[in-house]
């Protein structure tokens, strides 16, 4: 099986990082929101996503330069503090299908925060941003897991998709993938699975060394053979 994973909060621990960042930076701005709240509402988003949020609830744009202030910062803080998901490396020593990662990131995010934890040569080249691949939609939309499975020629039901937001379970759900709702991250708060699994996800697991035996009872449920 074809196996697909989003890249923040379920390879590396970076949404801990993002809403410390975002939230410093919308206080700079006079719009308080406590880093827990940024997550909870934001995870999974990209950074124009979250703006466009924010405008609304201001009644105003914001500050031309705000976007890429933010995004310098989070960059930075991100080249020095990531890392790994506990377990990401050594799933990625027992997995033996084809995988690749589908993020909302942008490639120059990906890069940062997966040559830092040792991931990036795990994947590359099978590493794409939904802004930068397909229809360039980022998710909720399906896009970037439509053009991974037209990548490998997978099927929907060959594939298992690892999310830990309900933007990215429902972009997911909506390609027709299997998948598994991940809440092994710093990030997580309690009701997060409950949220995952309302989206679209068929089981949820805090600990990356249970996907091999997820993947492998799906094979089961569905009479696949690799």
């Amino acid at each position: 099986m074809l196996i697909m994973f989003d890249c923040d909060g379920v390879l590396v621990d970076s949404e801990i990082i993002a809403g410390r960042v975002d939230s410093e930076h919308l206080a700079e701005i006079g719009f308080t929101i406590s880093p827990e709240d940024v997550i909870r509402r934001f995870t999974g988003l990209t950074s124009a996503g979250i703006a466009e949020i924010i405008e609304a609830e201001i009644g105003k744009p914001l500050p031309p330069e705000f976007l890429e202030a933010q995004d310098a910062e989070l960059n930075r803080r991100l080249a020095e503090e990531v890392e790994a998901i506990p377990g990401a490396l050594a799933l990625l020593d027992v997995l033996d299908g084809p995988r690749c990662v589908c993020s909302n990131s942008s490639t120059d995010r990906l890069r940062i925060t997966m040559e830092r934890t040792g991931l990036w040569d795990r994947f590359a080249p099978n590493i794409w941003s939904a802004v930068e691949v397909g229809t360039r939609v980022p998710k909720p939309d399906p896009n970037v897991y439509l053009y991974g499975m037209e990548q490998f020629r997978a099927e929907p039901r060959e594939t298992v998709v690892i999310e830990d937001s309900v933007f990215g379970v429902t972009a997911a759900h909506s390609a027709g993938c299997r998948v598994v709702g991940f809440t092994g991250g710093q990030h997580a708060w309690p009701g997060l699975a409950d949220l995952l699994t309302a989206a679209g996800a068929e089981t949820v697991t805090n600990r990356l060394a249970d996907i091999p035996k997820i993947v492998e009872a799906f094979k089961v449920w569905d009479g696949i053979d690799s």
